[in-house]
């Protein structure tokens, strides 16, 4: 039984959204800001998980906030707050509904497994209008590290009762296709920035430029 799962943050949810709803007021910076955003997020999961620490999702995503506001003077340090809002109703990209509803139309199983907390990807999903489009939210807040755990990967196979090859897992990070890969995922590399292949020992089963490009895999 082939079941689909995807990555929230850059895969479903466009992370840069926050801060382009406000792009005219952020400053000159804007989008550097965005992506040290999103950097110094990531950074923070992984050096709290190999420090054996954790702290919730939206914590470290405030907690970088600060620091990439704080890293460029011309930021609009008054818009903080709206970020945040924002990003609990990140944009969907356009492919997502789309393809996760032609999927549960050929009676598929869909997941999402996330860094993200509980309230985060509630509050995202509800705002794609998605509710009703997954069989289940799994949240690495259940086992308090992030991915790419292996401990993570396998509350998919736990919640949805299938071994890790009946798994193909969506990501647009090279990364996290990296570890489905070990777990033993089938995982399929959603690469809409065309960037380079960084681990060449655990490939994605297959590399696509957009989520669309899953219809036909199982």
């Amino acid at each position: 039984m082939t079941v689909f799962v995807f990555d929230a943050y850059g895969t479903l949810f466009d992370v840069h959204a926050a801060i382009g709803r406000y792009k005219n007021e952020a400053g000159p910076d804007a989008d550097r800001i965005s992506d040290l955003w999103r950097t110094k997020q990531l950074e923070y999961t992984w050096t709290l998980t190999l420090a054996g620490k954790y702290e919730d999702f939206w914590v470290l995503t405030e907690r970088a906030l600060d620091y990439a506001l704080a890293r460029f003077p011309s930021a609009n340090k008054a818009l903080k707050s709206k970020y945040l809002d924002a990003y609990l109703s990140l944009d969907a990209y356009p492919d997502a509904r789309t393809t996760v509803q032609g999927l549960k139309a050929r009676g598929l199983k869909t997941a999402i497994l996330s860094n993200g907390s509980p309230k985060m990807l509630t509050a995202a999903v509800s705002a794609a209008g998605m509710e009703k489009d997954f069989d289940a939210l799994l949240s690495v807040d259940s086992v308090k590290m992030f991915k790419p755990r292996m401990e993570v990967y396998q509350l998919t196979t736990d919640a949805l009762k299938v071994s890790p090859g009946d798994v193909v897992f969506a990501s647009s990070n090279r990364w996290d296709v990296m570890g489905a890969r070990a777990f033993g995922f089938r995982p399929v590399w959603v690469n809409r920035t065309n960037m380079p292949e960084e681990y060449p020992d655990l490939p994605p089963m297959k590399v696509v430029p957009d989520l669309s490009s899953l219809v036909g895999v199982g």
